[in-house]
């Protein structure tokens, strides 16, 4: 059990709680084209913006544990740092790491994976490895080039028939990039299928129609890919690309992420289908679309669709995507060892807390803002409130739940219920991958309604409200060229949308109508401590609810005096 944060006397205290606003997807755009940001009548957050100390954080690379600075931000990475105070190298650079170092394959379940089929039979063939995940070098979920070194490798360890089920991205990478990353891909296959290795895509299909949903929002996408992946039950294809180009042809201006199912077939039959005796890696290193596939799998009692027959399988994840449930059983690379949540410092300190958001980012203001933890800290301090989903295109309903989410933290805030409340707008993500330009404008118009109502709330109760992202997407709506900055254009002159989230940074704001001059304040950018990550949000909250960081923690974005402030070591 964690030891009970320190008070920090100098403090002077708030009425209210400190509300934690974290509006995903929203970041502060390099292009004035394509902002759609900035194009939103933002009125209530300018607003709030303009009287409050405000600053700009590092939301993506390696302010958020991932390799590089050319590498994206995204909602887990995010909400980890936010929560967790500190920077820990996440999934891609475990992954990538591993495979250099060749621990991945000198692991426990590399070895039972690729031992379960060398040199067995089954079906009429040799048993198969099925490579199952997200088709893109986004390095979001996954990266191609994780799959092609673990091919390579189970090439060397004896394996003889592999089989890929590819989901499309269309989503961390170019809306219509498929086909950039298929041809390479089916290029390389052909290459290393020689000395009696068959290796070949067998099954595939848009990551938002089948197989990647999460949070339970649409498990008919987990069962269409099923069906395709495992039973072989979809549209037949002499190949991949064929299947691409027909739907493009069928379906103008499907993008990748929407690609309707497909196998792979061969004389009449599908190449790819899971049978007894199969091994099957889901190769995404992040869990939140991987957990409901790996349920289909792995689940003895499995209510969620019929599977119709359950193949025996060695199953393993490419990393452990639940570390409270030990889902999977398998994995080839461990997830970052997070400690010393925010929240379960909270918890420990007697603070009183709520956690809301709506079924598509619930996870993240809970799971990942507590480190990967499913489950509270405290049931008797800590409430957690899930707002159904609409199971609609995101852009037929832009404003998704965030009004009936205001109408929850309204009530919260005025209750004398929490000290601390962390909230997740989703619409800038969700709508912002949709590509659809008119429908993230409402969407932002929409979710600054409700910042109004929030803020009027934080002053009538004296509460103190953070206003941040945990990565952008909104603010770069359209794809530019990298050295001039020019707008991309289709063939018919229209921009080229960009559905992946940016690497901009992402707002700070501090909104404190009860200031008691603990820190330095003032209605301008410069007021807070600059140039810092996201991860400075849980220091930030802490200072504000009248409490010392952990020593280890990243620094709080307030500028406090050294004499207003108080050791703690948080061990």
């Amino acid at each position: 059990m964690l030891e009970a944060l320190k008070k920090n006397p100098a403090w002077k205290g708030r009425r209210g709680p400190v509300v934690l606003v974290i509006m995903d997807g929203v970041g502060c755009g390099k292009y004035r084209e394509g902002d759609a940001v900035a194009d939103s009548r933002m009125c209530h957050l300018n607003a709030i913006r303009a009287e409050s100390p405000n600053t700009k954080l590092k939301a993506h690379g390696i302010a958020v544990g991932l390799p590089s600075d050319e590498d994206m931000g995204n909602s887990e990475v995010g909400h980890n740092a936010m929560g967790c105070g500190r920077v820990f190298s996440q999934g891609a650079k475990l992954v990538s790491k591993s495979i250099e170092t060749g621990a991945m394959f000198e692991g426990g379940a590399w070895k039972e994976v690729c031992a379960n089929v060398a040199g067995r039979s089954g079906a009429g063939r040799p048993s198969t490895l099925h490579f199952i995940g997200l088709f893109s070098d986004g390095n979001v979920h996954s990266h191609l080039d994780h799959l092609r070194a673990m091919i390579k490798q189970a090439k060397k360890d004896g394996v003889k028939r592999v089989r890929v089920h590819v989901l499309f991205d269309g989503r961390d990478v170019g809306e219509t990039s498929a086909l950039e990353y298929l041809d390479p891909f089916e290029a390389f296959l052909k290459e290393i299928s020689t000395g009696g290795f068959d290796a070949k895509i067998g099954s595939g299909g848009g990551r938002m129609w089948i197989t990647m949903d999460r949070y339970g929002a649409d498990w008919t996408m987990v069962e269409r890919g099923w069906q395709t992946h495992v039973l072989g039950k979809a549209r037949r294809f002499s190949g991949a690309r064929e299947a691409v180009e027909t739907f493009r042809r069928e379906i103008p201006g499907i993008i990748d992420q929407d690609l309707k199912e497909f196998v792979v077939a061969e004389n009449g039959k599908p190449i790819g289908t899971v049978e007894d005796g199969d091994s099957v890696v889901y190769f995404n290193f992040r869990g939140d679309r991987a957990l409901e596939i790996t349920a289909a799998f792995e689940e003895d009692k499995f209510d969620k669709f019929d599977r119709g027959r359950r193949p025996g399988v060695c199953y393993a994840g490419m990393m452990e995507y639940d570390g409270d449930l030990h889902v999977p059983r398998r994995y080839l690379v461990s997830p970052p060892s997070i400690d010393r949540t925010l929240g379960e410092y909270l918890a420990a300190t007697g603070v009183r807390s709520l956690a809301i958001s709506e079924t598509q980012k619930y996870g993240h203001v809970t799971y990942f803002f507590n480190g990967n933890r499913t489950g509270k800290f405290s049931e008797k301090l800590e409430d957690y409130v899930e707002i159904k989903s609409d199971v609609v295109p995101f852009e037929q309903r832009p404003w998704m739940k965030c009004a009936e989410i205001t109408d929850r933290v309204i009530e919260a805030v005025g209750s004398g219920k929490y000290d601390f409340i962390r909230l997740n707008y989703p619409n800038g993500d969700m709508v912002g991958h949709t590509g659809v330009y008119q429908a993230v404008v409402c969407s932002m118009e929409g979710m600054d309604i409700q910042l109004g109502r929030l803020a009027k709330a934080v002053r009538e109760s004296g509460a103190v409200m953070v206003i941040t992202a945990d990565h952008g997407n909104s603010d770069d709506m359209y794809e530019h060229d990298r050295k001039s900055g020019a707008v991309l254009l289709k063939e018919d002159g229209t921009p080229r949308a960009k559905t992946s989230h940016s690497l901009n940074p992402v707002p700070c704001i501090v909104y404190d109508p009860e200031y008691g001059g603990e820190y330095q304040n003032g209605p301008k950018e410069g007021s807070l401590n600059e140039g810092l990550g996201i991860s400075s949000v849980a220091a930030t909250c802490i200072e504000l609810l009248g409490y010392v960081p952990p020593e280890d923690y990243d620094k709080s974005v307030l500028r406090i005096p050294n004499h207003r402030r108080a050791a703690n070591s948080g061990k």
